[in-house]
């Protein structure tokens, strides 16, 4: 079992309320898509949006997805499923609005998963520092730009990484100010 799986264990889909309407039991099962840990033994592509977020909302299983986007940037997946992972994280942290039943209870999930993205903050960094594509490096340099509270830190990289980011970053137009 790896982490993705240990993550995704750890976690009572079936008690979440899905953006469809339904539990969010199948979410797991598109995590484990994702990471090519399904029956198919390959990354597939999954759609998450309606499920976990929208534009607008982030729903109740958004902190659960959070964590296991971390937990596949610290284990061995594909390249492809990496840039998903990342893609869908950066979804997570940079979401504006919560679900009706989750703001109810007091919960604002972007916040929630921004907090959570935080302890990732070096996995991030290291797919920054890493070069490995420039989508990967861009969507990691953009969640950083959201949840690291150094923003001394957060330059210097920039700095270091110039030749490789991409525009946006580079200038600082994917910038969370803060």
């Amino acid at each position: 079992m790896g982490l993705v799986e240990t993550e995704i264990a750890g976690h009572d889909w079936k008690g979440m309320l899905c953006g469809c309407g339904d539990s969010a039991e199948h979410v797991a099962l598109d995590l484990l898509r994702l990471a090519g840990r399904g029956p198919l033994r390959e990354p597939g592509a999954v759609s998450l949006e309606e499920h976990v977020w929208s534009p607008a909302t982030l729903w109740e299983p958004a902190p659960a997805v959070t964590s296991v986007a971390l937990a596949a940037l610290a284990d061995d997946v594909t390249p492809r499923s990496r840039d998903r992972f990342l893609e869908l994280l950066h979804r997570m942290v940079a979401g504006e609005g919560t679900d009706h039943g989750s703001a109810r209870r007091g919960l604002d999930l972007p916040e929630v998963c921004r907090t959570l993205a935080v302890q990732g903050l070096w996995l991030l960094y290291g797919e920054v520092m890493s070069n490995r594509s420039l989508g990967a490096v861009g969507t990691a340099f953009e969640i950083l730009s959201v949840v690291e509270p150094d923003r001394g830190r957060l330059h210097r990289v920039r700095e270091i990484a110039a030749d490789w980011l991409p525009v946006c970053c580079r200038t600082g137009l994917c910038d969370d100010d803060r």
